[in-house]
């Protein structure tokens, strides 16, 4: 069925976004849709808005309402939360909670002290998101570093998942086969191309948590064939020297979520309970610069290949800050970042959106892992 004809009751319809929301700066560019950070009119609170073309959708229908159907039934306070959605002639517009204090590597390079604890800390928050989702019936199935943002720029910020655009809603013991993901953070079984569940989610957050208490990842060949063996045989070490100031109790928590057998693979509800999570396992050991170190070479990225540009958003708001008192990460009280901002036309004026200037995305989204250099020890 085309968007826009007989469409869920929950789209609002409007003909020009433009007189609702005013547009500040493109965040980042997708295949099939466009993430501005925008201001709503009446209320001045700041938004990030997926404009999607509908003409790019063609086919893609089911797709897209996959997407909006998920982000429609999550209300948790660790997940970017979908606020609204609008439709024109020509695209859907989805307004999503704004979240505004960056990529967790960034924070993580940026302070000064970082121990296990705090590591454990942040594994909780995700581990308690993705129950919930589970709880739900939805996997996540992309979940990965860029896709974990923080709230605020507040020291003790909480962290949020976003990135719901692989999300599946599961049928009553369904499982999956379609392959998506990102390599290097994907479970053996998604890779092997078996039929898998909620487990695989699992499977990342153990590769996450192992990134966190060393900076590098699990899994690494210049040769995608050799990084998928890798994957599937689960081979992975804790090598010296950068695992050895870490707990056996972390160790033992990594291996219960990167288990290859997804049957004998930790559940959220199981990892919860762990006493690295649950207990005070955890060590205060500051392992700031051994981390941000092997973060700073083995996660470098470009931003502007990126769907979501966080650190733009974190750029904005720093400026908001120097004249502005806010009520959240969204709000704001003064009209001082008025100057213009990347992602504007050549007098000033914000640039329309222009999504899907890439064809639609295939289902399976597989992207290289970003390539770690500089890490000798224990390479594979």
């Amino acid at each position: 069925m085309p968007l826009g004809q007989d469409g869920p009751s929950w789209k609002k319809r409007t003909e020009d976004i433009r007189r609702i929301y005013e547009f500040r700066e493109v965040l980042g560019t997708g295949a099939f849709s466009e993430v501005v950070l925008a201001e709503e009119k009446a209320t001045r609170k700041l938004v990030a808005i997926k404009c999607i073309a509908k003409k790019a959708l063609e086919g893609k229908e089911t797709s897209i309402e996959n997407e909006i159907a998920v982000l429609h039934k999550i209300k948790h306070p660790n997940i970017v939360a979908l606020d609204d959605i609008y439709e024109s002639g020509t695209h859907l517009y989805l307004i999503m909670q704004l979240v505004s204090g960056g990529e967790l590597f960034d924070r993580i390079v940026e302070k000064g002290f970082y121990t296990e604890r705090d590591a454990s800390a942040l594994i909780r928050q995700i581990l308690d998101a993705v129950k919930y989702l589970h709880d739900m019936g939805i996997v996540h199935r992309d979940l990965k570093p860029e896709n974990l943002l923080y709230y605020s720029l507040e020291e003790d910020s909480k962290i949020m998942i976003s990135d719901f655009g692989l999300s599946k809603i599961e049928g009553c013991g369904s499982v999956m086969s379609t392959a998506c993901g990102t390599p290097g953070y994907v479970a053996p079984e998604v890779l092997a191309q078996k039929p898998y569940s909620k487990a695989v989610d699992c499977w990342s957050i153990g590769v996450i948590a192992y990134i966190l208490l060393c900076g590098y990842p699990p899994f690494y060949d210049e040769n995608d064939a050799k990084l998928f063996e890798q994957i599937l045989r689960a081979e992975y070490e804790f090598d010296s020297p950068y695992w050895d100031d870490i707990s056996d109790s972390a160790k033992d928590f990594i291996q219960h979520l990167m288990e290859k057998d997804p049957g004998k693979r930790f559940t959220c509800e199981q990892a919860l309970q762990h006493p690295w999570i649950a207990g005070d396992t955890a060590l205060d050991k500051n392992i700031h610069q051994s981390v941000s170190e092997q973060i700073k070479k083995n996660f470098a990225k470009s931003k502007w290949k990126q769907a979501f540009n966080a650190t733009a958003v974190v750029r904005h708001m720093r400026k908001l800050q120097l004249g502005t008192s806010q009520e959240g990460p969204g709000q704001m009280t003064s009209t001082s970042h008025s100057e213009r901002l990347r992602g504007g036309t050549s007098n000033g004026e914000p640039r329309p959106p222009c999504p899907c200037s890439a064809p639609p995305e295939a289902a399976a989204r597989l992207s290289p892992l970003s390539s770690p250099q500089g890490r000798t020890a224990g390479a594979h």
